[in-house]
């Protein structure tokens, strides 16, 4: 007889697995420690207890085996609470602080996004760490430890990229780098849909041509000469009127010092208006209303999520700019200051600033776009990019930006064509061998603005669009950095890992064609795992 897995356990396995890997070298080393206490205790109490049982013997209770059961559970209850205790403390998530440090770089946590993408609370988990040694294989002491062999990677990947979960069509690279040559290769310069991985290149170009430090502002101003208020929008999604920003633009800061500015001008009543100016075209992405994207918009709170959260598809407000210019009213109104029914106008050059409220650099939010695999974030990045090289703010002018400064940066764009910067359009082509090489020219050291792109990477079985993922397959857990990307009939994975002699390798696979989502994950997470654990030579 078969005994089906229970469904509390099959979510609770991925959990016990971690537990079991990190709490066992602590078993071990408290077994040898006080085993021969234990030795000496058992000698000398043995005669006390054979006395003892005589003496209890007549009125002794029949242990049966559920009864026996029982006992062994708790007393294995009570060692494992022992080991645990023993090991160290637990954080707010859970995640035991050893556990993270089995999974981490000694040399520095990872990046920001890592501790507020998904879960602003005062409660929400400590920032995951990097990978081990993230950037392992660009020192100089590393260099030296030899690169994996074609001929080796080639025996152990071909087997893996054949699995028939893959389907009809998968491309992959593997690089080292620290020198940038191409390990493996399997239709490198084939062109396929690479789903979301296209926020990697998203995140080059706004990087490149914006800057890291760039922060986005949100203003509020008033019209010379009248009583209206302009809610300007500069195109940050990640503005929110949460009660706890948790270092992210505040609608409701800028709503506090707006009504104390109208305050000092004698203003208690005003016309209020909002303007998106900044973007041009439709805001509707080519895919249409969909849960994962909110119309495309310069103003918006919160992504125009309908409900408290942060990540993840949802219903969004079919007009975002309208819905942040109504939380912003009431806003203002909860501090003394009426207003009309917000409409859609624009603000003049000679009008007067009241208040503004920025982003936090574009570094974090390319790290909360990569770890979220956050469509709206990308789509906003797009279009920095075309402000930034004077080009039309819509998704043909994004897209044409991101090809023209990966271009400048000298990429290998052979085959590539963009539509959009979040990879929700099936029409986007990209290569593996572009995709490995911009994670190459984000470990570069000459071009230290593009670290937030490692950085931003999920990390196996702790973060992001990862952190459900590799439960069946340890060895990669913590180890493997890597964005996804998952469209109907569209797998793929593309990021970093350092191998069992410490070269850091990037990687990219691409499937497309497949029938079963799930099983083909699996399978690229085997692939990248495999390269965690190979020296292969």
């Amino acid at each position: 007889m078969v005994v089906p897995e229970l469904r509390a356990w099959r979510a609770a396995r991925p959990h016990v697995v971690r537990i079991k890997r990190t709490v066992q070298p602590h078993v071990t080393r408290v077994a040898q420690t006080v085993q021969p206490r234990v030795t000496r205790a058992a000698q000398s109490v043995r005669p006390h207890v054979v006395r003892a049982a005589q003496a209890v013997r007549p009125r002794s209770v029949k242990f049966t085996t559920p009864r026996l059961t029982a006992v062994a559970a708790t007393a294995g209850l009570a060692l494992a609470a022992g080991a645990v205790a023993f090991a160290g403390p637990w954080d707010s998530s859970g995640q035991r602080t050893a556990e993270r440090d089995w999974a981490a770089s000694r040399e520095g946590e990872g990046g920001a996004d890592h501790g507020r993408s998904s879960d602003t609370s005062p409660a929400a988990p400590k920032p995951a760490p990097s990978a081990a040694s993230v950037l392992t294989g660009l020192g100089g002491s590393t260099v030296s430890v030899p690169a994996p062999t074609q001929r080796a990677l080639t025996s152990t990947l071909d087997r893996l990229l054949g699995d028939p979960a893959l389907g009809g069509r998968r491309t992959a690279v593997v690089v080292d780098v620290a020198t940038g040559k191409r390990l493996y290769g399997k239709g490198a310069d084939d062109a396929q849909t690479p789903a979301s991985t296209t926020k990697i290149a998203t995140a080059v170009a706004a990087l490149s041509a914006a800057g890291a430090d760039h922060r986005i502002e949100t203003r509020a101003v008033l019209e010379p000469g009248t009583k209206e208020v302009v809610l300007v929008g500069g195109g940050d999604p990640t503005l929110t009127a949460r009660k706890e920003a948790a270092g992210w633009a505040s609608l409701r800061t800028l709503a506090d010092e707006t009504a104390t500015a109208l305050k000092a001008r004698h203003l208690n009543q005003v016309t209020l208006s909002y303007d998106t100016s900044l973007y041009a075209g439709p805001a509707l992405h080519p895919i249409g209303t969909n849960p994962n994207l909110a119309p495309v918009s310069a103003l918006m709170v919160d992504e125009a999520r309908t409900d408290d959260s942060a990540s993840g598809p949802v219903t969004r407000a079919a007009d975002p700019a309208a819905a942040a210019a109504g939380k912003f009213a009431g806003l203002l109104e909860a501090k003394g200051i009426k207003t009309t029914t917000p409409g859609l106008s624009k603000a003049t050059r000679g009008s007067q600033s009241l208040a503004s409220v920025s982003s936090p650099p574009l570094s974090a939010l390319i790290e909360r776009m990569l770890t979220n695999s956050d469509n709206d974030i990308a789509e906003a990045m797009a279009r920095q990019v075309a402000l930034a090289t004077g080009r039309p703010a819509d998704f043909d002018g994004g897209a044409a930006a991101i090809d023209a400064e990966l271009k400048k940066l000298g990429l290998p764009l052979s085959g590539a064509h963009f539509t959009d910067g979040s990879g929700l359009n099936r029409d986007d082509r990209l290569t593996a061998d572009l995709l490995t090489a911009l994670l190459v020219k984000a470990g570069d050291p000459a071009h230290p603005e593009l670290r937030p792109i490692l950085t931003g990477l999920p990390v196996a079985g702790f973060t992001g669009t990862l952190s459900d993922r590799y439960a069946d397959d340890a060895s990669g857990t913590g180890l493997v950095r890597a964005k996804t990307g998952t469209l109907t009939g569209v797998n793929t994975l593309a990021g970093t890992v350092v191998d069992a002699d410490g070269r850091l390798l990037a990687f990219a696979f691409l499937a497309s064609d497949t029938s079963d989502p799930s099983a083909a994950q699996s399978a690229l997470d085997r692939t990248a795992s495999a390269l965690a654990g190979c020296g292969c030579r």
